[in-house]
């Protein structure tokens, strides 16, 4: 065992710097992409980042979103917006763990929660999920900032997703949903069944009312609506990076149901224009959120207008008049009888505050001896965690901090100390940019001292390993810069400097690659391979993206 403690001040540098004070943090305006323009109009995505499979409702003048979160915890993350175009991250309706907790203790890529529903009614907020493997859940609250009730298995069974309720003017409450291939051998059907009146189970068995096979395939991702009589179901088909979306309509809640392709990609650049919700404005516009798409950097958020022709809803612009929208790049904000500021979800961090910053997650169900939110002193720790004794990558570690790539270029900066304790060989803490393959730039104590090292892990996801490009060897304890940058979307550039002014690349140029249903992520992991009674740990001084 080695008896000397090493303490090195680290500063990990995506790009630039700046000083983000805690009011800021209320209202975060980034600097790497904005979607309101200023000038009464947006640009799409109003969202550059993986909220996938995202869903939205209105309660008065707020709106509130919600978007899949599968492995990832908190869950359910929650953003607010008081004009469908500037959000804000609030809470998480799963703020703590999924059930059943020993297996959502390890990483459990592309599992947990799958396209959510979010509901206003009777002055309480609802969110139904699938978890394929599980069930459907639902949780309330009568805050969107939480806290949430715990989850309650509304419907149990293996490959049942993508959940939406619908309360009825007679009182009944209907469920609506998808089918995963993945679990079933089965899929693109829609199913209705019918729950009690408290939404907390359901009563009747489901019955497909919808088949998609050969016209809409993968038709999945439901949202249930009642309008002039009619049943109204929102819903995906075609695949998530090419396919459309299509409403279905019927007088009876079980069909049969007409169908009709609202909004497709037509001659635009978005690509698989589909899944998410309708939600109105207090002055009387429809509007449509989907998500897009885009590779590495996941599902993002667009925006576009709603009109209603016949008793069909058309989405974007439809300039051929065949019933069927082009998505828009730009528009004219949603007229909500006000103006309001511009802002953005949080991706900076100052860490002057006991609890977590809402744009934080781990890889799995989280533990409290992970992490101290020391606000006296201005600084996060995280704790080095055991890695599991299958352990190939960091894809099979769950204290990884994370938090979704915000834009396609951007840098960001991490400034901590790194102390590794002195009886734990080969303590390991560094910066990652997460994904089926994944890059790293790494602190690790050895009998030589700190070793600085930039490696790949390809295919990370099929167990392969890491494989390091460039190493160097620290032996003074001066302060140490290490930067990426990240541009056209995936490809990033690791270096690191002694003075934070002139810097020297190391390793290779990285590709980022996707997770599994999510996008790749960027932040921090401390790991060590061997038990101790204790731990080492990094204090994380703040974090910042800019351009």
């Amino acid at each position: 065992m080695k008896s000397r403690v090493l303490s090195f001040l680290v500063m990990i540098v995506f790009v630039g710097v700046a000083n983000i004070s805690a009011q800021d943090k209320l209202n975060f305006t980034s600097e790497v992409w904005v979607a309101d323009q200023g000038d009464g109009t947006y640009k799409n995505p109003i969202l550059y980042a993986d909220y996938s499979d995202p869903d939205v409702c209105r309660a008065g003048d707020d709106y509130y979103m919600t978007s899949s979160s599968f492995n990832c915890i908190p869950g359910l993350q929650i953003l607010h917006s008081k004009d469908l175009v500037n959000w804000e991250l609030i809470g998480a309706a799963v703020p703590y763990g999924l059930p059943p907790a020993d297996v959502f203790s390890k990483p459990q890529h592309g599992n947990g929660i799958w396209a959510p529903s979010i509901r206003y009614h009777n002055n309480e907020f609802y969110i139904f999920y699938g978890d394929p493997d599980y069930g459907i859940y639902m949780t309330k609250a009568t805050d969107p900032a939480g806290p949430w009730a715990p989850l309650t298995l509304v419907k149990e069974g293996k490959g049942l997703i993508d959940a939406c309720p619908l309360w009825d003017e007679d009182g009944r409450v209907y469920l609506v949903h998808g089918v995963a291939g993945s679990r079933a051998s089965f899929k693109s059907v829609l199913s209705v069944c019918e729950l009690n009146k408290d939404a907390t189970k359901a009563i009747t068995e489901s019955v497909i009312i919808f088949d998609g096979h050969g016209k809409h395939p993968t038709i999945e991702g439901p949202k249930f609506y009642k309008k002039d009589g009619y049943y109204y179901i929102f819903a995906p088909g075609g695949g998530v990076p090419t396919g459309w979306q299509i409403v279905m309509r019927s007088k009876n809640v079980y069909g049969p149901y007409e169908d009709k392709i609202v909004l497709a990609q037509g001659k635009t650049e978005i690509n698989g224009p589909h899944q998410g919700g309708w939600v109105d404005t207090p002055t009387g516009e429809d509007w449509f959120i989907h998500f897009q798409d885009v590779g590495a950097v996941g599902r993002i958020v667009h925006l576009q207008p709603m009109t209603w022709k016949n008793g069909w809803p058309v989405m974007g612009i439809d300039k051929d008049n065949d019933g069927c929208g082009d998505p828009v790049l730009t528009y004219k904000k949603p007229n909500v009888g006000k103006t309001y500021p511009i802002i953005t979800p949080a991706e900076s961090d100052e860490f002057n505050d006991t609890k977590t910053g809402f744009q934080w997650q781990w890889h799995g169900n989280s533990a409290p001896f992970w992490i101290f939110n020391d606000a006296t002193n201005g600084y996060m720790r995280l704790y080095s965690v055991l890695t599991p004794e299958d352990y190939k990558s960091l894809w099979d570690v769950p204290n990884l901090f994370l938090q979704k790539i915000p834009a396609p270029e951007f840098t960001a900066t991490v400034k901590m100390t790194f102390q590794p304790n002195p009886d734990n060989d080969g303590e390991r803490a560094g910066f990652v940019i997460m994904g089926r393959d994944y890059g790293v730039v790494a602190l690790e104590d050895t009998k030589d001292g700190i070793v600085l090292s930039q490696g790949f892990c390809k295919s990370a996801d099929n167990g392969k390993t890491e494989v390091i490009n460039e190493k160097v060897t620290i032996k003074n304890d001066k302060p140490i810069y290490l930067r990426v940058t990240m541009q056209g979307e995936n490809d990033c550039q690791f270096s690191y400097s002694f003075n934070g002014k002139k810097f020297t690349n190391i390793g290779q140029p990285f590709k980022a690659r996707e997770g599994k249903w999510i996008g790749a992520k960027m932040g921090l992991f401390i790991n060590r391979h061997e038990y101790n009674k204790d731990s080492g740990w990094i204090d994380v001084d703040w974090f910042r993206v800019t351009k």
